[in-house]
């Protein structure tokens, strides 16, 4: 499997770039969440006081609090947000793992040389098919900018629901296009990228995400919710979640929209974060 590629892919050219090797905190004992993404100096994970999260059991609605949960073998649909950010985990060693009714998923998070590489494994009988997002939930001005090969295939849910749109990105004309966060405007709007990277430039700061699984669906979904969602108390987060599959809900996933295991039982898979810090940029706007 690759690195990332370097570099800021934005327009013009940056002097000089320096990697900050990220620092992640896990809490096993609550669903595998991350509770803390640390690079560059800064926190990159967004979070809520949500009282339900410490107490959640299998079969709970979701208890947003913010961070990054791993959401497997669906993100909306049954059970809400997967079944495994609801479990607890176990660690042995430097290996994470949770057991559920239908598969086991195991991880291990490697740090160094600029950049944190998580590697996955699920193991299921042949033929299960599933989801799984890394759900990461972001703290971003309103200036940051999501950054994608232009012209990707995107699946917009504009409503926020199940039903959705083919566009290609930045899907310019959904609230003033995908890559734009901007300040609040009461909308909440869901998104599928086909695009196994994804960036997200904050001030001279940048975290990217890359993920890499032989033989499966790969893509980056999106959430921007600028205090669209909930209806009765909303409020403001910013999803940038790589993922396996193609849609939200695996009740929905049609051919090659979900991953699926093999006849050896088990699907592997790697997620890699690099964070960047321009110097000197020169950078057209």
């Amino acid at each position: 499997m690759s690195d990332v590629s370097p570099g800021f892919p934005v327009r013009g050219t940056p002097v000089s770039s320096v990697r900050s090797t990220p620092d992640i905190t896990t809490d096993p004992a609550h669903g595998g969440r991350w509770t803390s993404l640390r690079a560059g100096g800064r926190e990159w994970l967004w979070h809520r006081d949500e009282p339900r999260r410490p107490s959640v059991v299998p079969g709970d609605s979701f208890a947003d609090a913010g961070g990054l949960e791993e959401c497997v073998p669906t993100v909306r649909g049954v059970p809400d947000h997967g079944d495994a950010w609801s479990r607890a985990w176990r660690r042995d060693g430097g290996t994470e793992s949770v057991d559920c009714p239908d598969f086991r998923l195991e991880r291990r998070i490697r740090a160094g040389e600029g950049r944190a590489v998580v590697d996955y494994r699920l193991t299921a009988e042949p033929g299960y098919r599933f989801l799984w997002a890394a759900h990461a939930l972001l703290d971003l001005s309103e200036e940051a900018r999501i950054g994608i090969a232009e012209g990707a295939p995107v699946r917009v849910y504009p409503d926020g629901g199940d039903g959705w749109t083919p566009a290609l990105w930045p899907a310019v004309g959904t609230s003033g296009g995908l890559d734009r966060l901007g300040p609040d405007d009461g909308t909440a709007v869901g998104a599928v990228v086909s695009a196994s990277e994804v960036y997200v430039h904050d001030g001279p700061a940048a975290l990217r995400f890359a993920v890499e699984a032989e033989g499966q669906p790969v893509s980056v979904a999106l959430w921007r919710n600028l205090r669209g969602f909930p209806e009765d108390r909303p409020y403001r987060s910013i999803g940038v979640e790589p993922m396996l599959g193609r849609v939200f809900d695996l009740a929905a996933a049609g051919d090659g929209d979900a991953a699926c295991v093999p006849p050896g039982g088990e699907v592997r898979w790697r997620l890699t974060v690099v964070a960047e810090e321009e110097t000197n940029r020169v950078r057209n706007q």
